[in-house]
């Protein structure tokens, strides 16, 4: 069979890799892909937010499951046209991955079916938004309703700082149109953890737990990006935290949307802040994390093919995912000046060497071809991963790949994985 992975960062490299894995997967297109991509399929030069482009090619070739990466296509109805045309794909409709694309009904629809998240306020205009902060104590969160990257959301310690985000967000719009309307939540204390399930409309299959590493610096210091790494397991998520999270979070949101007359199919994220008075969430996503996606399917040991096909065709009760007992870490490394303006076009040297480290794997996330020489041409360029017997183990072995390769400015976390050290689970 023929597999399309449309995308072309990270967790599109990611899932390229281990759809071609597949005894039942003939060939994988990556639409546009990157040069990682490349060595597991074949990259086909149409944007993942030409729908139409990509519609016609899944026709031309005959393709049997299209497999959709970015949050963007989704909320562009992609799933919506593939169907029409008759065409297996794995994703959200429009109406579904609005759960992402607007902040403001996700929360809505987590007040109203009693899914646990926390006391927030929407607003359309900085003026009430601003009257807002200045009658509550913060901290506050400030979000922009619409996508933003992973960047949209600001913690925010002090009402001048919360001030400060409404004016970025909604008078200097900062992250575009995404910030037209803005979400300001109450802080919440406790460890984040990231928690993605694969659901065909009914059944909820969770993957293995992962927490994500958003600030740039060590530490959790400076702004929010898209994520600088992230590990699996995360030892904070118990068996029985998991369960707990998959009774009522997920089931209750999928059960929620088919409600609002907004079937879910495809993978629900739910990002989860773990309080002293049990899981939070701050956000659902309808796409595979980045860079969670990474170490998650690095242990997973299933035919990745194998579920989602079983989720599209509405039979996932009869799938049992199965994972290695290893841990596996991811670093990105990022260009300098990311998350802000960042560098384009250095080359990246020591690859090929990385590549050569046993249980590691180099996903290109922001890399592109010139001349034949891989170079920068993203804020987030690569995801570097490794498995390990242990945590401790994965984390010498990522950073020992990470060591080998370098390009002019480049920076990268060196804490990843130590909030699951410090929690004292030094095991899978």
């Amino acid at each position: 069979m023929k597999v399309l992975v449309v995308g072309g960062g990270g967790r599109e490299h990611a899932l390229a890799w281990k759809l071609n894995e597949s005894p039942k997967v003939e060939k994988v297109f990556i639409a546009p892909g990157n040069p990682g991509t490349a060595l597991h399929g074949e990259n086909v030069p149409i944007s993942a937010d030409d729908i139409p482009g990509l519609r016609d090619f899944a026709l031309n070739e005959n393709i049997s499951l299209t497999v959709v990466g970015p949050e963007l296509p989704l909320t562009l109805g992609i799933v919506d046209e593939f169907e029409k045309a008759g065409l297996k794909v794995f994703g959200p409709s429009k109406a579904a991955a609005e759960i992402e694309g607007s902040k403001s009904f996700s929360k809505e629809l987590m007040t109203r079916y009693g899914i646990p998240t926390a006391f927030y306020q929407a607003f359309e205009k900085p003026g009430p938004a601003k009257a807002f902060i200045q009658e509550h104590e913060p901290p506050f969160v400030v979000k922009a309703d619409g996508l933003a990257a992973g960047k949209g959301v600001i913690i925010c310690r002090t009402r001048d700082e919360a001030l400060d985000a409404v004016e970025l967000i909604m008078t200097r719009k900062a992250f575009g149109g995404a910030g037209k309307k803005i979400i300001i939540e109450e802080f919440l204390k406790g460890e984040e953890a990231s928690f993605l399930a694969i659901t065909d409309g009914k059944t909820v299959a969770p993957l293995a737990p992962a927490q994500d590493h958003k600030a740039v610096y060590d530490n959790d210091a400076g702004p929010n990006t898209g994520g600088m790494g992230a590990y699996s397991p995360a030892p904070i998520v118990t068996p029985e935290m998991e369960r707990y999270i998959t009774d009522t979070v997920m089931y209750p949101a999928v059960r929620a949307m088919e409600a609002e007359g907004r079937p879910y199919k495809g993978v629900l994220y739910a990002g989860l802040m773990l309080t002293a008075s049990g899981p939070r969430v701050l956000e659902f996503n309808c796409r595979f994390g980045d860079p969670e996606t990474q170490p998650i399917l690095m242990r997973m040991e299933t035919d990745l093919f194998d579920v989602l096909m079983a989720a599209v065709e509405g039979r996932l009760d009869a799938v049992r995912i199965r994972w290695k007992d290893d841990a596996a870490v991811c670093v990105v490394m990022a260009a300098p000046g990311y998350p802000g303006d960042y560098v384009k076009g250095s080359e990246i040297k020591g690859l090929r060497e990385a590549a050569l480290l046993k249980d590691a794997m180099v996903f290109h996330a922001g890399t592109t071809l010139r001349d034949g020489t891989v170079v920068t041409s993203g804020g987030r360029v690569l995801g570097v991963t490794a498995l390990g017997g242990t945590i401790r183990e994965a984390i010498a072995r990522v950073y020992e790949a990470v060591s080998m390769i370098s390009w002019e400015g480049a920076h990268f976390r060196k804490d990843i994985g130590q909030k699951a050290l410090r929690t004292g689970a030094d095991a899978p």
